[in-house]
């Protein structure tokens, strides 16, 4: 499993605050580790490059170097088959917090790691001012 190094990942202390109390804190792996080694940020300071809750993200797998648009929401908003994917999935916990031009890693249901780099937010809430989704 891939390691997080502290200060690869960067969340808002609104984000931090409510995905740790997900499933009354009892979170899967991936998501626990990214939160035990985040920098924290407050909202109005986190760069506009960086992937936060509901953030629109451009990706390109690194093994079929297809290209696509995910939003990482919340678990009630997820919608996978219209982009909105979950940050209790492998691909929502790998993406949150890393920046434009990371390698976003996660483990799939069958053991293969999937990998993706960000080449773009599209969309991002506190860089339009929407800091309390």
């Amino acid at each position: 499993m891939h390691a997080t190094i502290l200060g690869e990942r960067t969340l808002t202390e609104h984000d931090f605050s409510r995905l740790s109390k997900l499933l009354d804190g009892h979170l899967p792996p991936a998501l626990a580790n990214v939160l035990g080694a985040a920098e924290v940020t407050r909202s109005r300071e986190v760069p506009a490059d960086i992937v936060t809750m509901y953030s629109q993200v451009e990706l390109v797998d690194l093994h079929t170097r297809r290209r696509q648009t995910l939003t990482v929401c919340f678990p009630g908003d997820a919608e996978p088959s219209a982009g909105f994917i979950s940050v209790l999935s492998p691909v929502g916990s790998g993406l949150l917090g890393l920046k434009v031009g990371a390698i976003a890693r996660w483990q799939m249901p069958g053991g293969e790691e999937g990998a993706a780099e960000i080449v773009a937010i599209a969309f991002q809430p506190e860089a339009s001012g929407d800091y309390a989704r």
